[in-house]
């Protein structure tokens, strides 16, 4: 039987994205190398690299996340970006949408642990909650699917002029060229990629940011989701 993976120790840029709370991002790495590979969240060949690879590589999205806003983070089981994104941003209000209930049982699990009163986790499907979760100010993923297939999830979460920002590899230029059809449909008005990271990652961390205007997912999604609020207004009198 192959030896568990070790974790390393964590690198010095890691003490200076996580300042305080440095001893929290230590225990969610540790999580990760333990609980995380068991229950089959990450596979065991990417304990050597939490660090440099999830952790930081996920963390430094902070960078472009606006101060004090609502954040809702799609995807990863492992909840990466999500709880990274919440150990170094205390200001953020953080819904984790997962839809597997063993994932939702460690994320929830890993939130009481931490101490992350600002992180809610909540069970369902993106299209599942349109209407039910309130709309947010930024949607967060990483590189869970094709980009107009992850927009198609993210963005009618949004709030009017709200943000989607995933993290992506060297490709992500092509890609977002590939789905601005897509993304047009889904009332995105404008669209970049940045790099963020400089002098914490190497390579540094790529993000797609896609904004949307007054109406995210497009006039479709408009319709679905005033038909999910007044099917939960009812459900709520009964």
């Amino acid at each position: 039987m192959t030896e568990p993976a070790e974790l390393p120790q964590a690198p010095a840029e890691a003490q200076a994205v996580f300042g305080e709370l440095f001893p929290e991002a230590v225990r969610y790495a540790e999580l990760l190398a333990d609980a995380g590979v068991k229950r089959g969240l990450i596979g065991p060949r990417e304990v050597p690299r939490l660090w440099e690879r999830h952790l930081l590589n996920c963390a430094v999205l902070s960078e472009v996340v606006p101060e004090g806003v609502t954040v809702c983070d799609v995807g990863s089981g492992a909840r990466l970006p999500g709880i990274p994104l919440a150990l170094v941003r205390p200001d953020l209000k953080i819904t984790l949408l997962e839809p597997l209930l063993r994932r939702t049982n460690f994320l929830q699990e890993v939130v009481e642990l931490l101490g992350l009163d600002h992180v809610t986790v909540v069970r369902g499907r993106a299209e599942e909650v349109l209407g039910k979760l309130q709309p947010v100010h930024v949607v967060t993923a990483r590189a869970v699917a094709p980009l107009d297939r992850l927009a198609g999830w993210g963005v009618p979460l949004l709030k009017p002029y709200g943000e989607m920002l995933a993290l992506k590899g060297d490709t992500a230029e092509e890609e977002l060229n590939g789905a601005r059809a897509a993304l047009s449909k889904l009332g995105v008005l404008e669209t970049e990629v940045l790099q963020v990271g400089e002098g914490l990652v190497d390579p540094l961390s790529t993000v797609v940011r896609v904004v949307v205007g007054e109406s995210p997912g497009g006039v479709r999604f408009a319709a679905k989701r005033a038909k999910a609020a007044r099917t939960e207004r009812t459900r709520r009198r009964r």
